[in-house]
């Protein structure tokens, strides 16, 4: 998949500078515009049409919600991320009704902007190469939107070297999907990943008791092991 086209809303440069940066950190996004007012950002937004926007809401001419209202109103098909100190219950009702993915209160620390991306990543995943949906599509789908998935509950500060967040969301996605245990071979075909890649992620999930791993034994032949979502 090609990098999410992404536009940062921002009037602080030294937050813009820290945004940009955790946001190349984090990859599969492309930043293709950055603002610090409200004009210039509706400007860049509607020539741009990019598929994100992280929009803060304190701007020196605008309130974002102004401006989420208006690219509402142009009709322009753009998902909003909101980064804001605003923690007002009147600012975070009217974020939601215009339909932002997600609500991020400053200050934020890397781990929060890397599940918001991430599970926006893996919401985007699923409207490829689709032309309609049915129920269980949908049902599938709403409980990956980024507002309602529950990021995977890990105690860490990074992933071990070589592994991806995003990787990792596809793998634990597909697991829980399936609802029966699968080996790591069939993860590895269902995922699109070499088979080593795949056991890598699935003993990672195991470690942090995401997923449990299974012993099957047959008549013949070596024991298989299988790997499901631990509910």
């Amino acid at each position: 998949m090609n990098p999410i086209d992404l536009v940062l809303v921002e009037d602080d440069p030294m937050v813009m500078e820290v945004n940009e940066g955790f946001i190349k950190r984090i990859g599969g996004f492309r930043i293709c515009g950055k603002a610090k007012t409200g004009k210039m950002a509706l400007e860049i937004i509607q020539n741009l049409r990019p598929r994100l926007v992280i929009l803060d809401i304190y701007l020196p001419d605008f309130n974002g919600i102004q401006i989420l209202r208006e690219i509402r109103r142009l009709g322009i098909p753009t998902d909003i991320i909101l980064i804001t100190a605003a923690q007002d219950v009147a600012t975070v009702q009217a974020g939601l009704r215009f339909g932002v993915v997600d609500y991020i209160i400053k200050p934020f620390k890397f781990e929060r902007i890397n599940t918001a991306l991430n599970n926006y990543y893996s919401y985007t995943e699923q409207f490829r190469n689709r032309w309609e949906m049915n129920q269980e599509d949908l049902d599938r789908l709403i409980k990956i939107h980024p507002q309602h998935e529950a990021h995977l509950n890990r105690t860490r500060e990074e992933l071990p070297k070589g592994l991806r967040e995003i990787t990792l969301q596809q793998v634990f996605n597909f697991l829980k999907e399936s609802q029966v245990g699968l080996s790591a071979e069939e993860v590895a075909e269902g995922a699109g990943l070499a088979r080593v890649t795949a056991r890598r992620y699935l003993e990672y999930l195991e470690k942090i008791n995401r997923v449990l791993l299974e012993t099957q034994y047959g008549a013949v032949g070596r024991p298989i092991n299988k790997y499901k979502v631990v509910l």
